[in-house]
């Protein structure tokens, strides 16, 4: 039988990001010096594809660090802790190496500086969210004030309404972001904001990518876990732009192939947190369903590279 025609517009960039990359080989190079087990405290990027992976090579993660056995190492996520766990380890004599995301160590830092000129912080995040608690955690309880969505803005009791900042979440959608900053700035006109955006690179530029691809998809399909809050966003942008269908996969096997029937064109693209081979799974799996043409919409190249901790540099 003959296969029906279809379109595949492929976003670019997709898929894995400086920070996840540098995270994922910070483990890899980690069970190279030390030999497994190595202990990760939560999960080092949010995709199970790569968690399963890293546990199959020695790695085994955790929630707290009362799991970790005390004399082995212990690696924090690439979406950062509270100050109070480094501590803690440094207590118990623990060997740890920090995966946070440059990018978000540079929030952590701004929250820090702000506090440190007398400024109460408001933070745009997703209460829960473990780069959300690593962030707020930077200071005292009550320093940090979260507001999820513009409607917060008007419920916030603060000091002084002259003495605030804000910082975000690395991985939310631009567009939100921009309506609840617009909020805090009509209601607290002398809030300071970041120097530079807090909204990586990375989710900016994937963003982006599907803006141009969802007025154009009968579908769109991120690659991605459910827990990763930058490919929930890709779902929600796409949604947005002009596509009605835009579903969340992990895997091939999610695909909800009946409810495809009658697209032309169909938009993929991959949270920060998907390796390559699971994209490639899924562009695999429309080649076994349809006559395919793949279009790659480019949208922005990304150069970004960062180093990984120096002691895992050193010899053991």
């Amino acid at each position: 039988m003959e296969k029906p025609a279809l379109t595949l517009l492929l976003a670019a960039p997709r898929g894995f990001c400086a920070g996840v990359d540098r995270a994922i080989k910070i483990v890899e190079m980690a069970l190279e010096k030390w030999g497994a087990p190595v202990f990760v405290r939560h999960e080092i990027v949010h995709n199970k594809y790569v968690v399963d992976g890293l546990r199959e090579k020695g790695a085994v993660f955790v929630e707290e660090l009362e799991e970790c056995a005390p004399d082995r190492p212990v690696i924090f996520s690439a979406h950062g802790v509270p100050k109070s766990v480094p501590a803690e380890a440094e207590r118990r004599e623990m060997v740890f190496v920090d995966a946070t995301c440059p990018l978000v160590s540079k929030v952590h830092i701004e929250a820090e500086r702000h506090a440190e000129n007398g400024l109460q912080m408001v933070m745009i995040g997703h209460a829960g969210h473990p780069e959300t608690v690593g962030t707020m955690g930077q200071l005292p309880k009550g320093e940090v004030l979260l507001v999820e969505v513009p409607e917060d803005v008007a419920r916030l009791e603060v000091r002084d309404p002259e003495k605030l900042a804000f910082v975000t979440q690395t991985t939310l959608s631009v567009d939100d972001t921009a309506e609840i900053v617009a909020a805090l700035k009509a209601r607290f006109p002398a809030i300071v904001g970041p120097h530079k955006e807090d909204i990586c690179y990375a989710t900016t530029n994937r963003q982006e990518a599907v803006k141009a691809i969802a007025p154009r998809a009968d579908a769109l399909l991120v690659v991605g876990a459910p827990n990763s809050s930058n490919s929930r966003r890709l779902v929600e942008v796409g949604r947005r732009a002009g596509c009605d269908y835009a579903q969340l996969v992990q895997r091939a096997g999610d695909i909800d192939w009946r409810a495809l029937e009658g697209a032309r064109r169909v938009g993929i693209t991959a949270g920060a947190s998907a390796p390559e081979v699971l994209i490639n799974e899924v562009v695999d799996a429309f080649h076994a369903h349809y006559d395919v043409t793949v279009e790659l919409v480019e949208t922005a190249q990304e150069r970004v590279e960062f180093k990984v901790p120096r002691v895992l540099r050193e010899p053991a």
